[in-house]
């Protein structure tokens, strides 16, 4: 049986003047498909309720130990953020920033978990690993 999930994702990127809005947006659906984009002063916002598409990713660039620490060093509560780079998702990877923002900005990512709880929602999304390999809830 597959558990239901209730999150909320909130999404930011900033749209520089040099920038081309539709590109940016093009960067952020690559990593939410579902997300319906709205420009507001100089950034483009969306909310969404799922993280396959971006689970997806992680799982094909094989980075669910990486993905696992920052979702998890950012973890307060029921919720967790984090950043990744515009221009990695716009060619279709996942790339989380860390130190010092790019300097056109990077994608805002902001999880919060309602049910059944965050780090349950994390092992969904980026899963435990050995050797690199996804373990699932049977083998552990």
């Amino acid at each position: 049986m597959s558990a239901v999930y209730s999150v909320d994702v909130a999404i930011a990127a900033p749209v520089n003047d040099t920038e081309v809005t539709d590109r940016v947006a093009d960067a952020v659906r690559t990593l939410f498909p579902e997300a319906e984009l709205d420009h507001r002063r100089g950034e483009l916002v969306a909310e969404v309720h799922a993280m396959e598409a971006f689970s997806e990713l992680l799982h094909r660039a094989e980075i669910l130990d990486t993905a696992r620490s920052v979702f998890f060093d950012s973890l307060e509560g029921d919720t967790f953020a984090f950043d990744v780079k515009k221009q990695a998702a716009f060619e279709g990877r996942v790339n989380f920033a860390v130190g010092e923002p790019s300097e056109l900005g990077d994608i805002h990512v902001t999880v919060t978990v309602r049910e059944p709880d965050a780090e349950a929602y994390i092992d969904y999304v980026a899963p435990p690993t050995e050797d690199g390999t996804p373990i699932s809830p049977s083998d552990e």
